[in-house]
């Protein structure tokens, strides 16, 4: 547990607890030295969606939260030119009037699915009392860029387009997902689409090319992430498209129009680094944002967030930052 000293200073600043020492060894020992020799081939990422999604199941979804299957075919929606699938996760007594969850799923924008992050989804839709839409997303190698961010950019009109106010949606993500969340959200400041009320980055995975990844200094000491691999499956993602793509190199593309940004990452993976520098980003952009630079934790460690007290916390404080923002907004009219 954490030291009695701590007990008085902000979750993300306090000492590591024991539980998630342990399972930071247990990772490093377990599952670095085999993802460094994933070659990012299309029989690395088969290999990878089988194990990381037979391992989702291990980590159990709260029951409380309906997991409904969502297909709209938004046939009548100008701007979507395919249907909007995924998963819509449901509280008791969530009402979408009041405000909307966009959570978009990481995975190196190859892997993992919404099925994978329901210990996210679910949690936060408990804490938050929201409803959460979880979009499946088209993934590389056989769909690579823009074939996400069109996606999700679908939702993100799906959920206007049904009458849902800007300021009470927030667009959470995590790894790959928030690179997506940041871009989704960048776009919609350049162009004539509202920005949503507030923004989510769990352990954002911002530079695509690996190249501040690969100068981090917790090269040695992140359990889970192994640059070189990284910058294979971001090859994959871009494709044939060019890299100084605004929807792709988000550290030069900052706004003063962005809404409100909580960026949590851990304070031992290699993308460190990254969500520090795009918080400098949106510093000099005069943009809203709390940076949390969790000690000791590693990449995405929200996914263990009945496990670890440290993710538990994590989650409270999205929590509030969700409520606090969405509050802000005027409820909509009944139908």
């Amino acid at each position: 547990m954490a030291d009695v000293g701590d007990a008085e200073l902000p979750p993300y600043v306090r000492v590591p607890s024991s539980q998630s020492r342990a399972l930071a060894a247990a990772i490093r020992l377990g599952i670095r030295p085999f993802s460094g020799r994933v070659k990012g081939g299309p029989a690395g990422v088969r290999l990878w969606r089988t194990l990381l999604g037979a391992g989702s199941h291990c980590l159990r979804a709260d029951p409380r939260v309906s997991v409904e299957p969502f297909n709209d075919p938004c046939v009548e929606i100008p701007g979507i030119r395919r249907p909007v699938r995924g998963e819509w996760l449901r509280p008791p007594g969530g009402d979408a009037r009041n405000g909307v969850i966009l959570y978009l799923h990481g995975g190196a924008y190859a892997i993992c699915s919404p099925r994978t992050h329901r210990v996210i989804t679910t949690r936060l839709a408990m804490d938050t009392g929201l409803p959460v839409l979880a979009p499946r997303y088209r993934q590389a190698p056989e769909h690579p860029f823009p074939a996400a961010f069109e996606d999700a950019l679908d939702a993100y009109r799906l959920l206007l387009a049904r009458g849902l106010p800007p300021e009470r949606i927030i667009v959470v993500g995590d790894s790959s997902g928030g690179h997506l969340a940041t871009a989704l959200t960048g776009e919609a400041c350049r162009t004539d689409l509202p920005a949503p009320g507030g923004v989510v980055l769990f352990s954002p995975w911002i530079d695509l090319t690996g190249e501040l990844a690969m100068t981090s200094p917790m090269l040695r000491k992140d359990p889970f992430i192994v640059p070189a691999v990284a910058t294979r499956f971001g090859r994959l993602y871009v494709g044939s498209g060019d890299w100084s793509d605004p929807r792709l190199s988000l550290l030069n593309c900052a706004s003063a129009d962005l809404p409100p940004f909580l960026i949590q990452v851990g304070g031992i993976e290699v993308l460190r680094d990254e969500a520090e520098r795009f918080a400098e980003v949106l510093a000099e952009a005069g943009a809203a944002y709390e940076l949390q630079v969790w000690p000791g934790q590693m990449h995405v460690f929200q996914m263990f967030n009945r496990l670890l007290p440290e993710a538990d916390a994590a989650m409270r404080e999205t929590a509030r930052f969700i409520r606090r923002h969405v509050d802000h907004g005027s409820l909509p009219e009944a139908a």
